[in-house]
């Protein structure tokens, strides 16, 4: 069998996001979760399908940038479907500056989402609430906004929030009105949108209406006016408001508030723990490798090369994509199972030859990626990279929260819970070694 190279350039790009509902994307996913140590989106869909399908739950996840949340999202949103459940998925960054957001900001775009994706199966709702504060806000702005009087939830929020989007100057003003509004506007929601929606919906023989909201976990980790950092502001002393939703709800969340001193609070706050989608482990603590993990990475890649084929023990097959198997490996290895990481490598092989790809041609990918990567490390932070090489473990929180949002260290699960270790393209560096 010869290797599509079209195909599988396209399907190897690191920005595509597996789209689950999508027949093409299917082939392509493999499931990782028996080598993760957690079964993650199993528990976020049976906390909504099995323990409180009626009554609306809260749930958070997280994980490394690039670790594959969305695609499990949207593994989560499919399968949630496919059980009748409604399901509302979107991602926040579209439509909110991830460098200045607050509460309201959410609150409107879950409200315009819903809104618009209601109106996709009939069901159109005009809470009066909100008809009456789109005029007030027009005229607060001093900004011409034509909203008719029947006009969509979703039109009128989306040209709002069009007017400020761009003008740091005009979303000020709007959430010095909106902010001592925030009880009524989240009471409409639920009052005036949400309950109507799940009655609606249940006539259709939906179970219920689930939000998911993609992409939060991309916010700034940027101070506030009252001195709190923007993730701990929003999730922990705003909560309170983002968790009473009248459906279900699942955020995603910052890593940075997973080791941050906030834990307990924001645990306290939503009254569930974070759960967080670790690395794909490629070896075990003590250094060793890890074959399951290593094997299920070679499936990610063999399986957009040749998708439904079964290539393992296939050297014919293997020979159309890598010069031998030990480069495969030595990819999947090198990659420390973080999915972005693996694809990027992979990514810019390509872009310098064709298959087969040789040892030679991936380690000058190697190489390159390492030294960008080394560069920005100053000699304190080698230290701590060296500390939780030896240890695989990090002492205290705060001064690892850059390593860990740069992606410089990995966290893993297995049994014995998570552990550490460094980005296998910094061990790649003489700094590493010194």
């Amino acid at each position: 069998m010869k290797l599509d190279f079209a195909r599988f350039f396209k399907a190897c790009n690191p920005a595509k996001t597996l789209v689950m509902g999508q027949a093409e994307d299917r082939q392509y996913y493999i499931d990782f979760s028996e080598v993760r140590g957690a079964r993650i989106i199993e528990e976020l869909k049976r906390t909504i399908t099995r323990l409180s399908p009626e009554d609306p739950t809260c749930q958070l996840f997280t994980g490394h940038i690039g670790c594959g949340k969305s695609t499990e999202l949207l593994r989560l949103k499919t399968e949630l479907e496919q059980q009748d459940f409604h399901v509302v998925y979107f991602e926040s960054n579209q439509s909110l500056d991830m460098a200045d957001v607050d509460v309201t900001d959410i609150l409107l775009a879950i409200a315009r989402e819903v809104s618009q994706s209601l109106e996709g199966v009939k069901i159109n709702l005009h809470p009066g609430y909100f008809q009456n504060l789109f005029t007030e806000v027009a005229s607060f702005l001093q900004t011409p906004i034509e909203l008719g009087v029947e006009a969509e939830l979703s039109v009128g929020i989306g040209k709002i929030t069009a007017k400020t989007k761009d003008s740091p100057n005009l979303r000020s003003q709007l959430r010095q009105h909106l902010e001592p509004r925030t009880r009524n506007i989240l009471d409409s929601i639920n009052q005036e949108l949400l309950k109507p929606a799940r009655e609606k919906l249940k006539l259709q023989g939906k179970k219920g209406l689930v939000v998911i909201i993609d992409n939060l976990d991309r916010i700034d980790n940027a101070p506030k006016p009252n001195g709190q950092y923007q993730p701990e502001y929003l999730f922990v002393e705003r909560g309170d408001q983002l968790k009473n939703l009248n459906c279900h709800v699942v955020y995603t969340i910052p890593l940075v508030l997973i080791y941050s001193n906030a834990l307990a609070r924001l645990n306290n706050r939503f009254g569930v723990s974070p759960k967080v989608l670790p690395m794909v482990a490629v070896q075990q603590r003590d250094g060793s490798d890890f074959s399951l993990g290593i094997t299920l990475l070679q499936n990610m890649i063999m399986a957009r090369a040749f998708p439904g084929e079964n290539w393992q023990g296939t050297t014919e097959l293997i020979g159309e994509v890598f010069d031998n198997q030990e480069t495969l490996e030595r990819l999947c290895k090198v990659s420390g199972g973080h999915l972005r990481n693996l694809l990027s490598l992979l990514y810019s092989c390509l872009q310098q030859d064709d298959p087969p790809i040789s040892r030679d041609c991936l380690e000058r990918v190697i190489k390159k990626e390492s030294n960008s990567l080394t560069r920005a490390i100053d000699n304190d932070e080698w230290q701590l990279l060296q500390q939780v090489w030896q240890r695989k473990s990090i002492q205290g929180h705060e001064e690892y929260e850059s390593l860990i949002r740069d992606l410089f260290v990995f966290e893993y699960i297995d049994e014995d819970g998570s552990w550490f270790d460094i980005n296998p393209l910094l061990q790649e560096s003489p700094k590493f070694r010194l």
